[in-house]
């Protein structure tokens, strides 16, 4: 696939359109008590549209070098699919953390060598685009913000991933996670020569998932002043109508 090409460019025009429409969403199902119907719904999509493309590119395509389940985003769909089922801190903080700055990237600068129809294509779009937007809707649309003790989970979960994949590719001569060296036009171009590029990768991650943190928070907090507010005005007017109703007015 060529990259900003068309079979590029249109998942990424639906990709935008998504992120609204999730963000939409999530806003009207913000007032339930855990998860909804859709929630459960997409939890279910997930790996009905991920898994069976996943067996066939084991099957038909067989390369130890791409096709086995090592890559981050082959957790990612996993902690999405366990987070939109349950809505529980942990999985939703995986989530957000890992859909919304390492699984996108695959969204800006993708490293597939198949095009459209290949269903290594259709996969990885598939999965990647419903990570993310399972980490929109989740984190902005429903305002379920990991806390501090979810993003040092998630970091050292993060964390045993990398040795334990980093350990399998020396031993298979492969380079799941792009742990061995970068792939081709990637934003880890930035960055130093190898082995410096993944713990400057590593530091990044730790900094700005933490700032993801202080931002998840004040969202949070922010929305649940706004309804806090809209709440008393309502109780307030609610009291006022009562009050005149039975011919008297009093001050709340």
């Amino acid at each position: 696939m060529e990259a900003y090409g068309t079979t590029h460019l249109v998942p990424l025009g639906g990709f935008v359109v998504g992120l609204v429409v999730v963000v939409l969403l999530g806003r009207r199902d913000a007032g339930h008590d855990g998860p909804t119907r859709l929630s459960r719904t997409w939890a279910l999509l997930v790996p009905a549209v991920t898994v069976p493309f996943q067996v066939i590119d084991l099957v038909a395509n067989f390369d130890v070098d791409v096709t086995l389940p090592l890559h981050l985003c082959d957790l990612a769909w996993i902690a999405a699919t366990w987070a939109l089922w349950t809505h529980r801190p942990f999985p939703v903080a995986l989530t957000y953390f890992w859909g919304l700055t390492l699984t996108i990237q695959g969204v800006v600068t993708p490293s597939l060598n198949e095009d459209f129809p290949h269903p290594r294509y259709v996969a990885f779009w598939a999965l990647h685009l419903l990570i993310v937007w399972a980490a929109v809707y989740l984190a902005v649309g429903l305002r379920l913000a990991p806390r501090w003790r979810d993003y040092r989970a998630a970091v050292l979960t993060t964390l045993g991933w990398a040795g334990a994949t980093y350990a399998f590719n020396v031993v298979a001569d492969t380079n799941y996670g792009y742990l061995v060296r970068k792939p081709r036009s990637s934003a880890l171009d930035l960055l130093g020569p190898w082995p410096w590029y993944v713990v400057q990768e590593i530091a990044i991650v730790v900094v700005a998932w933490a700032l993801m943190t202080l931002a998840a928070q004040w969202w949070r907090r922010s929305g649940g002043r706004s309804a806090g507010r809209s709440g008393t005005h309502r109780v307030e007017a609610t009291v006022d109508v009562q009050d005149l109703a039975g011919g008297r007015r009093e001050e709340v």
